[in-house]
């Protein structure tokens, strides 16, 4: 029997700008973070990825490789906007299902439906209602499988507009042909691993025995990877946030040391705003810069930094910290390309023991007093919208910290833009290891 169904949206960001912008349909379309000839793309329009664009390819390389390719700059919140509209679609036809990223969703087939028959029939009427409630150009790849792992990988064997299935008779068989990498889980380093035991196929991968699997991953993980190959559902591990933080690309105008300070302010405070709004605490606090001169071929120079302190979600507090951190910086270097600010050690507040001295220590009353600041700086943002108040350390660059669509993080617009009748809802959960530039 299916137990899984997952909906994978098809080239998510190019499609919402062809499905608002009709002129945009029927050509190859490549979506950057700001407009500039000096970035690179970060999705591609299925046409534009036949052509060899993909995430990561440079504007040059983009109208080299094709042609008359409409090079658009990123809307977070229109991507949002059909998100939701995707959402709302599938909520029609399965109102159980789990949000994985902004471009996938995994729903877990009711007992009614997890007849190859009756499955195919809720996929179909899925994809109806997509086009219907979302618009033509919103497509999607859909996989059916013992589990939500193998409906992952259906869902990518047909695109786009796909709809797979594998059964349980199916194993191991209809796995040989992928390669390594194709598996979820199996990323450069472990394919390294497997080939070290001589695992180089997906097949002998699927004859390897329990506990070399274990041996591989060094613990559970081997053992779940076993069991999912085999259509068993293994529960993933429970998701918890481990970092807030922001990176942005400098637009040519900010790429100077005011600049690049100021964003890095405009992004903390905005870090510091989710820290609020999820209930947390900061322990510590991590700043990269990346340079415009090149170190080697591929790589730019980088620097980074962190520190701990005592528990806080204090913009002020954590702004002097983001001020001694800046003073590190190698001084002369004046050609920034982008910036980047993550706060961890993230302490929930119901977990919190009490504040110890530390780097971070107020005066006896300031800390009731900037609480009260911050509830208040952030009701007015959330009225007026985002940059109504400020901290004068972003000036400057108001204008340059837009929404970002980070892997397995939905903003939320009630925190990003502010929401005139509503409480703020804490964002999802992010990646547990920081993710800078």
């Amino acid at each position: 029997m299916l137990q899984a169904l997952l909906i994978d949206y098809n080239g998510f960001f190019a499609s919402c700008e062809q499905q608002d912008r009709p002129e945009l349909r029927g050509r190859p379309v490549a979506v950057i973070p700001v407009a500039s000839e000096h970035t690179s793309c970060i999705a591609a329009s299925y046409d534009a990825k036949r052509a060899g664009v993909k995430v990561g390819t440079s504007v040059a390389d983009a109208r080299r490789l094709c042609p008359g390719i409409a090079l658009v700059e990123s809307r977070p919140e229109l991507y949002l906007h059909y998100h939701q509209k995707l959402l709302d679609a599938v909520t029609t036809c399965l109102p159980d299902y789990e949000v994985w990223s902004i471009d996938e969703v995994w729903c877990r087939l009711p007992p009614g439906l997890q007849s190859p028959a009756a499955a195919l029939e809720v996929a179909r009427k899925i994809k109806r209602a997509i086009a219907t409630m979302a618009g033509e150009c919103l497509t999607c790849s859909i996989g059916l499988a013992p589990n939500a792992w193998l409906a992952k990988i259906a869902s990518d064997l047909e695109k786009p507009d796909g709809l797979v299935v594998i059964e349980q008779h199916d194993l191991p068989h209809r796995l040989h042909a992928l390669e390594l990498r194709d598996l979820p889980g199996v990323g450069e380093n472990m394919e390294t691993r497997l080939r070290a035991a001589g695992l180089h196929t997906v097949e002998k991968l699927c004859a390897a025995e329990l506990r070399e699997l274990r041996r591989i991953w060094g613990g559970i993980e081997g053992e779940r990877m076993w069991r999912r190959l085999r259509g068993e559902e293994v529960p993933l591990p429970p998701r918890h946030t481990g970092s807030i933080g922001h990176a942005q690309i400098l637009s040519p105008d900010l790429r100077n040391p005011e600049g690049a300070r100021a964003t890095l302010h405009r992004l903390l405070q905005k870090a510091a705003l989710r820290l609020r709004h999820g209930r947390l605490y900061a322990g510590g606090m991590h700043v990269a810069l990346k340079y415009q001169g090149r170190a080697g071929r591929d790589s730019r120079v980088r620097w980074s930094d962190a520190v701990s302190f005592t528990d806080t979600q204090d913009t002020l507090e954590l702004i002097r910290v983001l001020n001694l951190l800046w003073e590190k910086r190698p001084a002369r270097r004046a050609d920034h390309f982008s910036v980047g600010v993550t706060l961890f050690a993230l302490v929930p507040e119901t977990s919190r023991t009490g504040t110890l001295p530390g780097l971070l220590e107020n005066r006896p009353g300031d800390t009731a007093r900037r609480a009260a600041l911050n509830a208040t700086l952030d009701h007015i943002n959330r009225k007026l919208g985002k940059h109504s108040v400020v901290y004068g350390g972003a000036l400057g660059a108001l204008a340059y910290a837009p929404i970002r669509i980070a892997f397995q993080r939905i903003p939320d617009l009630a925190t990003e833009e502010g929401e005139p009748d509503g409480e703020l809802f804490p964002t999802q959960a992010e990646l547990a290891a920081a993710r800078l530039l």
